[in-house]
């Protein structure tokens, strides 16, 4: 497979290592300095380009990879709130692709996104929502998320906390909306507090808590490195060349549905 990097940084390269690994073939890396490599042959040439980039270009991004109709495989988070509803129009109308990468549907691409790509993660959130199910009958317990990630990443809270987070109150009926938590700041009952820190070089920590009077039932995920993130990443882009649309990690693992 053909792979176009969007996006050099600490993960761009670890991505790198992971699908050279694999026996794919990097034919494009587009950073800050060399935007104008998107009008390039290479870049039209890769089946899928995979983007860890920033908030403020992912949508940018995606819409010029679009340009090219190169599939995108997408970790970056905090640009769906804002044009999410755009980029669902533009993956609209995809059914099923075949492995040489055609689209079917008029004006249909395809992005797969994920907040979080580690498979140890995909597991974690399966747990979680099971776990809130359960937990939907017991209203003497109160839940909260905690995130702590390192000192470089720009939004809060974390992408991974924010679907944690939907995937809880999707099954808990005493929870509406999630809000950033605040020092000393009260919220309503109804709402879900996700507390994030910011802490040297952590990859990522995502911790739950149903907290009550008589005691805590609390679930976490520690990630080790970034390693686990750029495997996922990879496996998402073998899975997105051979489907089309707006592909999830629920899509790629089909247990973790229903």
């Amino acid at each position: 497979m053909k792979i176009a990097l969007i996006g050099y940084g600490k993960m761009g390269k670890m991505i790198e290592q992971v699908a050279l690994s694999r026996g794919h073939e990097i034919v494009s890396i587009i950073d800050v300095n060399n935007r104008a490599d998107f009008d390039s042959e290479a870049f039209a040439s890769a089946d899928v380009a995979i983007e860890f980039t920033t908030p403020q270009s992912a949508y940018d991004n995606i819409c010029r990879a679009f340009e090219k109709n190169v599939k995108v495989v997408s970790g970056s988070t905090g640009w769906q709130k804002e044009h999410g509803e755009e980029v669902k129009r533009m993956c609209s109308s995809c059914r099923q692709a075949d492995p040489a990468g055609g689209k079917d549907g008029e004006g249909g691409h395809t992005l797969f996104w994920a907040s979080n790509f580690s498979v140890g993660v995909a597991i974690f959130s399966a747990v979680n929502r099971y776990l809130a199910k359960l937990m939907n009958g017991f209203g003497d317990y109160d839940v909260h998320l905690e995130e702590t990630h390192h000192v470089h990443k720009i939004d809060a809270p974390s992408g991974t906390a924010i679907t944690l987070a939907e995937g809880i109150i999707g099954e808990i009926d005493r929870k509406d909306d999630w809000v950033k938590g605040q020092e000393n700041q009260p919220y309503a009952p109804n709402m879900l507090r996700i507390d994030s820190l910011r802490r040297g070089e952590v990859p990522g920590i995502h911790t739950v808590r149903y907290d009550s009077e008589a005691d805590c039932i609390t679930i976490s995920h520690d990630a080790h490195s970034r390693k686990g993130f750029a495997i996922g990443a990879v496996l998402a882009a073998e899975y997105t060349y051979s489907h089309s649309g707006l592909l999830t990690i629920d899509d790629m693992f089909g247990w973790m549905k229903g």
